[in-house]
């Protein structure tokens, strides 16, 4: 796993670690980091602990079009620190992040712009 950059941590804000994160969506740490994997959910090693950002699980489970995005970004070689620092800074044409844009059911949009970085 990678180690989170400073910058990006801050970015990001909120940080589950992989027990929470297996609490919030009631299912054991190892199916955490097996969605890590693929690519359903995206984790980082901060302060030595691997972590989720809280933004990517929303009432028991992770938002619609979350994992479609972090498929587009995996295949267009971003690495985690890239992909979670693309996630959550504002877009002027979305309005907002992309991470805000998915959790308010615009995740289509989002995967636009993510499949545009292919070109």
């Amino acid at each position: 796993m990678t180690q989170i950059d400073r910058d990006t941590d801050e970015l990001v804000g909120e940080w589950l670690t992989i027990k929470e994160a297996a609490k919030a969506l009631n299912v054991s740490p190892n199916r955490i980091k097996q969605l890590i994997r693929e690519h359903r959910l995206l984790g980082v090693v901060r302060s030595g602990e691997l972590s989720v950002p809280a933004a990517f699980l929303v009432d028991g489970d992770t938002p619609k079009g979350l994992q479609g995005t972090l498929t587009v970004l995996s295949d267009c070689g971003f690495t985690e620190n890239e992909a979670l620092r693309w996630m959550f800074t504002g877009d002027d044409s979305l309005p907002g992040s992309p991470i805000e844009a998915i959790l308010a059911n615009r995740g289509t949009e989002v995967r636009r712009r993510a499949q545009a970085l292919l070109l």
